[in-house]
Formats: C-alpha cells, structure tokens, sequence
C-alpha cells in the first residue's frame, strides 16, 4: 500500500477499513481458494503417508520437469546455459548439482527473467517482499501455484491442529492498520471472506493489550496466527492481567524461529499447543509443526541441500540451505540462497505422528530483533519499510528510544524522495524519532553469513526505561 493510500485509509472510520480489508478478503479467497481445493487438500493429506521409495520417485520427475522448464522456457535460465554451452561446457542442465547457486541478487535485478515466456505476468499474482535477506525483491505465482500451497497450508497447519477455513482466527501481523500516534482502538479490522481478525503488531503497548484480548474474545477467536515476538508479547501481557477467560485450540507461528520460552509462554497464555512452521515468499522451501513436534518439510514445495564447505553434507549435519522450489515452475528458483542455516533430519527416522513426511532438524538464523518504543511497544515487522525502493540492501538500527540509524546500499533510481520515504516510514512504524540514512557499499553480515534486517542495539539505560513502563 503506498504512502498516499496509508494516509486515506488511516482516515476511514473504523467499519470502513474492516469493509475495504473484506473487499481485499474476498480477492484473496478467490485466488487461494477454488472448487478443486477439497481435491487438492485430500491429495495432499494422502502423500503424509508416502513410503520413501514413492516420495523419491515424484522428487525425480518433478525436478526433472523444472529443471528442463528453466532451462528451455526462462529467459534467465536459457541465456545462462547458452553462455556455457558457447564456453564449451557441455554439463547436462538435468543434473541438479550442474546448476550455479543462484543469490537473491538476481532475481532482484531482473524478476521478469525468471517468469517462464508461455506465461504473461498480467495474469499472475506478484508479491513484494524483502525476503530472508534483506532485499526487496518481486515474485510472481500463477493461479494454479497459489492454490496448490494454500491447499497444502489447510492441510497442514489447519487440519493437523483441529480447526479449518470455518473458523475464525486472529492473524498478528504488520501493517497497519492505524497510525502509530493512534492511542484509540480498535488496533485490528474484521476480514468477513477470511473469517479473520487482522491485528496490527504496533500497538502492542502494555496499556492497550487489554483492547486485543477484549476482541479476541468479541469476535470468538478461536486460533492465533503471527509472529512468535508479537504472540509472545501479547501473551506475556496475558499472564501478567491474570486474563484467563481467552483462551485457544491452537497458535501457529511463522516468519521467525520460535524459542523455547516463547512456546511455554504461549501455552500457559492461551491454554493451548503453539506450532512452528517455515516458509518464505521466495516458495522454494516450507514445514510446519505436527502434534508431535517434528517440524516436517512439505517436499511438493521444495528441495533443500545442505551445503558447508562447498559440498553438500549428510543429513544431521550444519550448514548452508540452498533451495530448489517445484511448487512454482512457471517462476522457477533454482538452487536459490536464502542466507538460512540449518540440519535436515536424518532420512528415514519415522515420526510418532505417523507421517512420513521428512523433517527439519532446526533451523537458524531467521531471527530479527525487536524495536521498543517508549511507551512500551514492541515493533517487529519492518519489511514494508522498503517495499517499491531502489535499494539493494536495507538494515534497520535502533541505537536509543528515540535514534533510528538505516544503513542502505542504493540501486539506480535512489533519490532524495527515496530518502523522504524511508523516513517516513519508519516513523509511521515507530512514531517521533530521529532517524539517521548512512549509505554504505555493503552491509556487514553476521554469524553464520545470515543478514540481520532489523537491530537493536539498544543501551541497557533504555532497555530498562522500557522494562519499567511494563
């Protein structure tokens, strides 16, 4: 949403926005959802019972379509090979290993390359987003992929857990819905086609927590969906208010790994399991919790190699994950560096669920940090900040309450109004603080090479300033 249709919807009464994010509701159910997604739900219920001679057998042939699809209808894909093949390299493109890894970077550059040429974008849906590194990219999903992963999302993370389309929930998200200034609620709008209640994560102060339980109990919420900081920072105010009158089936995160006390946190706030799952816009790689605890991939999405060293390790070993989607052949990703590390599970370990799907072992570095506000808020998703912008790299600093540095490195086009917007928007997020652009060339990356979009380098004077309106 840009900046000038922010500021008329934020001037909308409170029944208007719900209506207009119902109107948007009804678009996305249609794109997401179709007379065949009972079909495809069941397909996909009975793969969790694939034994692995069958799983390996679809892999092949899936990988094998969308590494031919790439090389022979991609413009990206097709120049490259044609390059190699003018070099005299005459490595088959049907061997996965044969393919260069393939960073963020270019797809950032030139995302309409990457749309196979039988495929006309007007007829797709792009999304905007930072992705897991950092920089904005553009991707695109035809019809038929966008309902082939909402179908395996009910299957599995609605379905495993005992609640489904008809049900109402609660999404923690981050746009917003009112200005940061904005002390009144109601902080969140009804989304009558998806059944949901969207609540703004930038309200989340500890005086108006009790304006969200209150909905949530208004509107029967009946499961919680968000960020594990934004469900942790609403559950703590739970236990703190002693409200034990909201309570859930079941809490599923996702976006950022899920820590242990966030879990047990949860749990205890709303009397309920709390479930992890793993994913990314990119679509080249998702899990999700089963009831056992066992974070299963969901092999139609994607192919993950563990990479350290320059090679690719055993299951059970750390290293680099290197992504190759199957669900998207018509924006097809291969070997696409994500700047996540982990371990995948051991193959052939069964599950106590009873689901043969294969599983992540864990999963690190996706986590980005907090930004407090003075009045006790605690602000967790920045990546609008740089949606549309020229910029290659962005990263956001807190360095005290009211000091915002944001290092950026430029793309053709970055301008002063470049500057202005990112301001701007930061300050729609935070509310009255000064905020620093330093432009550098490159953004220093931290442990395990993972990029860091969102700091806080907050002093322990602040933090406790912070701690103390709680």
């Amino acid at each position: 949403m840009s900046g000038l249709s922010l500021r008329l919807y934020h001037r909308l009464p409170s029944p208007a926005r719900s209506l207009a994010a119902s109107l948007h509701g009804w678009y996305l159910r249609w794109s997401r959802y179709g007379r065949d997604t009972p079909r495809l739900i069941a397909e996909a219920q009975e793969r969790e019972h694939w034994i692995a001679a069958q799983w390996d057998t679809w892999r092949q042939e899936r990988l094998a379509y969308v590494l031919h699809r790439a090389a022979t209808r991609v413009p990206y894909y097709r120049a490259q090979w044609a390059a190699r093949r003018r070099q005299g390299d005459h490595a088959s493109w049907e061997v996965l290993e044969n393919w260069p890894i393939l960073d963020n970077e270019r797809v950032r550059e030139t995302p309409a390359a990457f749309i196979a040429d039988d495929r006309n974008p007007r007829w797709m849906f792009n999304e905007h987003t930072s992705g897991t590194t950092g920089k904005p990219l553009v991707l695109w999903r035809t019809h038929r992929t966008m309902r082939s992963l909402h179908a395996l999302a009910v299957a599995r993370t609605r379905a495993w857990h005992g609640v489904s389309r008809r049900d109402r929930w609660a999404m923690l998200g981050g746009q917003l819905v009112v200005p940061t200034a904005s002390r009144r609620p109601p902080f969140w709008v009804w989304n009558a086609a998806l059944r949901q209640l969207y609540m703004s994560t930038y309200h989340l102060a500890p005086d108006l927590v009790p304006h969200y339980l209150d909905a949530l109990r208004r509107y029967e919420i009946v499961y919680l969906l968000g960020y594990p900081s934004a469900l942790y920072a609403l559950a703590q105010e739970v236990l703190r208010l002693g409200r034990g009158d909201v309570t859930m089936r079941v809490a599923i995160t996702s976006a950022e790994p899920l820590r242990e006390w966030e879990r047990e946190t949860i749990a205890a706030a709303f009397g309920c399991p709390v479930r992890e799952t793993y994913g990314m816009s990119e679509t080249v790689a998702w899990a999700s919790e089963c009831e056992r605890g066992t974070l299963h991939l969901w092999p139609e999405v994607g192919l993950i190699e563990v990479l350290a060293d320059g090679r690719v390790t055993a299951p059970g070993e750390f290293g680099e994950f290197i992504c190759t989607g199957l669900l998207n052949a018509d924006f097809p990703l291969i070997r696409c560096r994500l700047g996540d590390t982990g371990r995948l599970a051991p193959s052939g370990a069964l599950c106590a669920c009873g689901r043969t799907l294969p599983a992540l072992a864990a999963v690190h570095g996706r986590t980005n940090d907090l930004l407090l506000t003075r009045d006790g808020r605690r602000v967790a998703w920045f990546n609008p900040v740089w949606y549309g912008l020229p910029v290659r790299q962005g990263q956001i600093v807190q360095e005290g309450l009211d000091r915002i540095r944001v290092r950026y490195v430029p793309a053709a086009g970055f301008s002063d109004a470049s500057r202005r917007l990112i301001v701007q928007r930061v300050q729609e997020r935070l509310g009255d603080v000064h905020v620093v652009l330093e432009e550098v060339p490159e953004i220093a990356r931290g442990a395990h090479g993972k990029f860091r979009a969102v700091v806080c380098a907050l002093p322990a004077a602040d933090r406790t300033v912070v701690a103390g309106r709680r």
